[in-house]
């Protein structure tokens, strides 16, 4: 009896170190439990839409604990600003409106996860002793307020009306698959898809599995097992391995970096689509780009178009002078990378980014290159390896802990090479080794055979396709590491 209390303990109760996430096992058990009731809940709208929103919040304390009521306290707020913002005609009254809610959610933000930063910031100028307060960052914040602010501003500008139906809105800013680490779902895109509910079909179910299969594959057999065997190693250390193996473990941590959030974002995107709603592509295959700016229309595609359309575009985007466009860029990328959290490492990756992106405009303007531009395959290659290793380059501020071990990495790279230990570290390192190459095989696969393979898989029947999964799942309980390892932009 204790043993069922203590099991029915971890089930229901918040625990710190063992969050309720995508790649535990009781997340599958608990989803197919869920799914089940939501198929038999189908014919009652309301019912449905109740017992989706308690799981979700259900799922949001089991990562947050009593923040949820933080989630509920924004859902209230943005329901009853944005129906305020429909009926208001004065335009002062509006942009306040628009203000408060900018304001409330930033403020949130700023407290949440920048105060101590700040506030150390400020006592190492005036050499005082800071003792960081102890605050807990709720789980996927900075989406639930990115969200919100898109919704009341698309009010404003007059791009959707406001929700009149509070369970909707509820349900949109709630729904788990994007909560914690997206990616950002606008109210304009799932609000009509929830007023529809038209479910899901045959062919949103098979893509539906499919892309939990293969986020399962990118987190847990690819990213959490170089990371664990290899890529934190180096970055811990840099200077205790030559610069052959730290340029890999930069490699590694692109590849990592990438399988572990396009990982989440392919399972956000197929349990959405098993309960018949659609969410756009987060990742287009962005190590295939050819420059900076082309990249960030691949790599987290929801977060770079709301920077632009609600960050860069009201700043004047590049509708102001060649300068005036330039900084605007910067400082979009900048915040961008504030954004990722209270560490100035990340501010320095977003202006290395901002830098890369107006660095690609000059050299277009310069050399003439524009849209039409079809690059022969000598040339599309070494545009490639080129925005790959700047982009890998500015990862190791992204993922380094301080300048001085970035400092570390750049001088055994550049001092400490060593190409002859490459031998050895295939050697010693082998099935890291299989596991990047599969990785990035995989990553420059053409997307036409991976839609193809999804087809395959969406054409077998419910069974054949609950033995691949069941197959998928066996195999990556042999291979998972040990310990729990969570996705890293849910610090964010």
């Amino acid at each position: 009896m204790s043993e069922f209390k203590n099991a029915l303990h971890d089930i229901l109760l918040f625990d710190a170190a063992n969050p309720l996430l995508f790649n535990t096992g009781l997340f599958l058990l608990l989803f197919l439990c869920f799914l089940g009731i939501y198929k038999l809940l189908s014919r009652w709208q309301s019912v449905k839409m109740i017992f989706v929103i308690l799981f979700s919040l259900y799922f949001y304390y089991k990562s947050s604990a009593g923040y949820c009521f933080v989630l509920l306290g924004v859902c209230v707020f943005d329901f009853v600003l944005g129906n305020l913002l429909g009926a208001a005609r004065n335009d002062t009254l509006r942009k306040t409106m628009v203000a408060v809610n900018v304001v409330v959610n930033v403020g949130m933000l700023v407290y949440f996860k920048y105060f101590n930063l700040l506030i150390r910031t400020f006592a190492d100028i005036a050499s005082v002793r800071f003792d960081p307060f102890d605050i807990i960052l709720p789980a996927g914040i900075s989406f639930f307020t990115f969200r919100s602010i898109s919704y009341i501003v698309d009010i404003y500008r007059g791009d959707i009306k406001p929700c009149t139906n509070f369970l909707h809105y509820t349900f949109f800013l709630t729904f788990f698959p994007p909560l914690l680490a997206g990616p950002v779902v606008r109210a304009k895109d799932m609000l009509p898809q929830i007023k529809d509910n038209k479910g899901a079909d045959r062919f949103m179910t098979g893509a539906g599995f499919f892309l939990i299969i293969t986020g399962l594959v990118k987190k847990v057999v690819i990213a959490d097992y170089i990371s664990g065997n290899f890529v934190d190693r180096i970055f811990d250390n840099p200077a205790l391995y030559t610069g052959f193996e730290n340029l890999m473990g930069v490699y590694g941590f692109a590849l990592q970096l990438y399988c572990d959030f396009s990982g989440y974002s392919d399972m956000a995107i197929g349990i959405a689509l098993l309960l018949g709603f659609r969410f756009k592509d987060n990742f287009d295959s962005p190590y295939k780009s050819q420059s900076p700016t082309e990249f960030w229309r691949r790599w987290h595609i929801s977060l770079s178009s709301w920077l632009r359309d609600y960050l860069y575009i009201p700043m004047g985007g590049s509708r102001t002078s060649k300068l005036k466009s330039h900084r605007n860029l910067v400082t979009t990328m900048v915040l961008g990378g504030l954004w990722h959290g209270a560490s100035w490492m990340y501010v320095i990756w977003g202006a290395w980014n901002g830098v890369l992106l107006v660095l690609h405009k000059i050299y277009k303007r310069l050399f003439g290159i524009g849209k039409d531009d079809r690059p022969g395959a000598v040339r599309r290659f070494f545009n490639i390896l080129v925005t790959f290793n700047l982009m890998a380059f500015g990862f190791m501020f992204f993922r380094s802990e301080s300048m001085e071990k970035v400092g570390d990495m750049i001088t055994q790279i550049f001092t400490n090479f060593h190409i002859d230990v490459w031998r050895q570290f295939v050697d010693g390192y082998f099935m890291i080794v299989v596991t990047i190459v599969i990785g990035f095989v995989l990553h420059f696969t053409p997307r036409s055979m991976t839609l193809k393979v999804q087809d395959r898989f969406t054409a077998l029947g419910g069974v054949a396709q609950a033995v691949v999964l069941a197959l998928v799942i066996l195999f990556i309980i042999q291979v998972r590491q040990s310990d729990l390892v969570p996705f890293i932009y849910l610090q964010y």
